[in-house]
């Protein structure tokens, strides 16, 4: 069994709150897309790190904030690793990033789920984040992010990105 130190825990929450270069709102914490903290010596540290889809071209800015972090907080070494398997899901943002995500503007996948755990539904109605609706319209599979999807709500008619499930 594995067993974090303190220092890997101070360091895990210092990169963890480094914004996501995409959606600023979220930490790499609440995307879940920090996968752990390693310590390889004194000084040293291995940061693993999942993108939210193979191509993201965000890894590179994300592997270069979370060097400029750790190293801004004493340390000599930082190695970040990609690590693509398990891949990273829409399950994996915390309840705070759904949280934020909504309250931002972006209907946040799988809006209204009680449980997280189970699979996505195959009919998934959209809930507006201006207005609260279900009535909305997909208008582009992609928006300002491969990772999101541009909708527009006919019940207030105002537009909005919704972070697509995956």
């Amino acid at each position: 069994m594995v067993t974090t130190t303190a220092l890997e825990e101070r360091l895990r929450a210092v990169a963890g709150a480094v914004p996501d270069p995409e959606l600023p709102v979220l930490t790499l914490e609440e995307l879940g897309v920090l996968r752990g903290i390693r310590m390889d010596g004194p000084t040293s540290v291995t940061v693993r790190l999942t993108p939210t889809y193979t191509g993201c071209p965000a890894i590179g800015t994300m592997t270069d904030d979370i060097e400029r972090v750790l190293l801004d907080h004493g340390m000599t070494k930082v190695s970040v690793v990609t690590v693509l398997a398990p891949a990273w899901s829409t399950d994996d943002i915390t309840d705070e990033g759904q949280r934020k995500l909504a309250a931002s503007g972006i209907a946040p996948p799988r809006p209204g789920a009680e449980d997280r755990s189970g699979p996505v539904p195959l009919t998934l109605a959209v809930r507006c984040p201006h207005c609260g609706s279900t009535d909305t319209e997909l208008l582009s599979r992609f928006s300002s992010t491969a990772c999101k999807a541009l909708r527009r709500c006919v019940s207030c008619r105002e537009p909005f990105d919704h972070f697509k499930e995956l």
